[in-house]
């Protein structure tokens, strides 16, 4: 019993509740409707993106990064979530707390997409501000910082609603698309106020 206490205490929850939306790790299963709804929406996420490679889509990339994903979990260093609607349990996008780092840095990286049939209906900006919970208040984190690129208008609307600061333009930042390309630099602190 002792050993179960110790767990359920070191161990972060694998599901998160927003108001319209469930966060929780990738499990084997995932994989068909994952990749259904990253094909039909690959248009649409590809100019956001880093080039997808040729094997994207298979079940065989996918159960590669479901190790990936358990092993960064397992060791605190990131966290890799599949987003669905509580209502009826629809995939409808993914999001990604990254480089995480402790000591005197206290902070992590988010990303995130969402399949064209669901964008713009407000549900990133409920799984963003779960997530913000996430990090300030159960991993106890200081700084959470997200990078997007200066057309993306949705995407900096959504990291405004959710309370996130302008902070910065980064050159040449991340490769997307296959293209080393600037980014506006955004990031919000525990101590500040946040939506929800």
């Amino acid at each position: 019993m002792a050993l179960l206490d110790r767990f359920a205490r070191t161990t972060p929850p694998l599901v998160l509740y927003g108001e319209r939306v469930r966060l929780r790790l990738p499990q084997a299963g995932d994989w068909a409707e994952w990749a259904q709804l990253r094909a039909e929406s690959r248009d649409f996420l590809t100019p956001w993106e880093p080039t997808w490679p040729s094997d994207a889509l298979t079940r065989a990339a996918f159960r590669r990064r479901l190790r990936r994903h358990m092993r960064e979990a397992r060791e605190d260093c990131a966290y890799a979530f599949l987003i669905f609607r509580q209502a009826d349990d629809a995939l409808l996008g993914g999001l990604t707390l990254s480089n995480i780092r402790r000591g005197v840095t206290q902070s992590c990286s988010v990303g995130y997409w969402i399949g064209r049939r669901f964008a713009r209906r407000g549900y990133m900006s409920d799984a963003l501000c779960t997530a913000v919970h996430f990090v300030f208040d159960h991993l106890h984190l200081h700084r959470l910082d997200a990078a997007c690129l200066p057309n993306n208008q949705a995407s900096i609307g959504v990291l405004r609603r959710v309370g996130f600061s302008e902070e910065g333009y980064a050159r040449q930042y991340l490769c997307i698309d296959g293209i080393w390309r600037d980014h506006v630099l955004f990031a919000i602190l525990a101590g500040d106020s946040r939506h929800r």
